[in-house]
């Protein structure tokens, strides 16, 4: 089973209204490395988060929510942007499915803000809808016999 992979179509009424944009789930290890990055970033921030939560890694940043995040300072919180917008291509009729993003290919600021949004979003999804695990794995108890 691959990647997740998503098309936004903008549909805001402003400049990038009709661009699409290909958006692709980052892979397990980069996810990890990724929500490892900001947590840490969260917790050297001086932002409180409780036990539980900082346990759960991604899903917990996202239960911590935008205001845990918002108390990093920009300088950190950069390169996780960064990262976050490295999942996202545009998608033209030549490519189709997606080339690299160049600064002239957005021109509102609050796309930047969307797509951030849905990239974090993506990788979120599968802890806030109750899904916990995307692969069966072996019961960890014997079942009874018959």
């Amino acid at each position: 089973m691959g990647r997740n992979v998503i098309t936004h179509v903008v549909a805001a009424e402003n400049r990038d209204k009709g661009k699409r944009f290909v958006i692709t789930e980052m892979s397990a290890v980069q996810a990890h490395k990724w929500a490892t990055k900001a947590l840490f970033a969260i917790l050297n921030s001086g932002a409180e988060i409780p036990d539980e939560m900082v346990k759960m890694g991604l899903p917990g940043i996202a239960a911590a929510g935008m205001g845990a995040i918002s108390s990093i300072p920009y300088a950190v919180a950069e390169p996780l942007l960064d990262e976050l917008m490295g999942c996202v291509k545009i998608a033209q009729d030549l490519a189709p499915e997606g080339r690299a993003l160049m600064p002239e290919d957005i021109e509102e600021i609050t796309t930047i803000f969307d797509l951030q949004g849905k990239v974090l979003q993506m990788h979120i999804a599968p802890f806030t809808s109750g899904v916990r695990q995307s692969s069966p794995s072996k019961p960890t108890t014997p079942a009874p016999a018959d």
